[in-house]
């Protein structure tokens, strides 16, 4: 049997984290935030937990000569291992979400579920892998906005994606390092998610939104300065993990701008939080 240890890194466990922010934020922006918003973000983490396990099954053969450290190259977890901890997990996911929202969430959770197996087995040493994981995000962002309208959500659902796809064209470049052209490219990204992000939809934001997302901002960016000033791959590498952590930070932003400031700096509160467990256990 693994040790926990083992299965806490497989899974990547603390950067799940910047997951519930999804589901708060979707839930805002369609005016249904309740208390089945608590348990469509534990579906999201227990999806984002499976496929953290599935990425590390697809990928163990090239994680031998990239990755030898990682659960399973190392000899601590078996391939089989990893896969049935995958789908345990999403069982699990999808039972808590379809608990939550019936046959309103049943679609989305689908639709979520086939978007991470296919990121995972298919899309993800593709061209096509930064749109699959950004998919994977708003998805999720509509998970929470489930039980409402989720046109409503629209909105926060693109700018977790636009997010996402930055982090995943950084992280490709973990393992070899990149050009200076590819930071310019998602600082430029990450300055028009933060633009969005903080202007406020609904009155009485009391300019929280503008102020998370200015967080959300430096500290992304300034990771990425990083990456643009020496472009290699361990300064990549912690770009794409402060990108993760950060996360909390812009969703809090879009949480606080369709009208809940309370609710969106608590959401943020999980950045310093996540930033500080990551140097336990990786979150790429």
């Amino acid at each position: 049997m693994p040790a926990l240890r083992d299965i806490v890194e497989l899974v990547r466990a603390p950067a799940a984290l910047s997951v519930p922010g999804d589901a708060v934020a979707g839930a805002t922006a369609a005016e249904v935030l309740d208390r089945r918003t608590a348990e469509l973000a534990a579906a999201s983490v227990c999806l984002y937990w499976a496929g953290m396990a599935a990425n590390d099954w697809a990928d163990h053969e090239l994680d031998w000569f990239e990755r030898p450290e990682r659960p399973i190259p190392s000899g601590r977890i078996t391939p089989s291992t990893a896969l049935a901890v995958a789908g345990g997990l999403t069982a699990a996911g999808m039972a808590l979400a379809v608990a939550a929202g019936g046959r309103k969430t049943l679609p989305v959770a689908a639709g979520l579920v086939t978007a991470i197996w296919g990121y995972d087995a298919k899309l993800k040493n593709t061209a096509a892998g930064p749109a699959g994981m950004a998919l994977c995000r708003g998805l999720d962002v509509l998970l929470g906005a489930s039980t409402g309208r989720l046109g409503r959500a629209a909105r926060p659902a693109l700018v977790v994606a636009a997010h996402t796809y930055a982090v995943t064209a950084l992280s490709r470049r973990e393992v070899s390092g990149a050009d200076r052209s590819l930071p310019v490219a998602t600082l430029s990204a990450t300055a028009a998610v933060a633009t969005v992000a903080g202007v406020p939809v609904r009155p009485r934001s009391f300019g929280v939104p503008a102020l998370l997302a200015g967080w959300y901002a430096r500290r992304f960016g300034t990771a990425q300065r990083v990456v643009w000033l020496d472009p290699a791959a361990g300064n990549v590498r912690a770009a794409v993990g402060s990108g993760i952590t950060s996360l909390p930070a812009l969703q809090g932003a879009l949480t606080a701008s369709h009208g809940a400031p309370v609710a969106g700096v608590l959401v943020a509160g999980a950045a310093p939080l996540g930033r500080r467990l990551v140097k336990a256990v990786s979150p790429t």
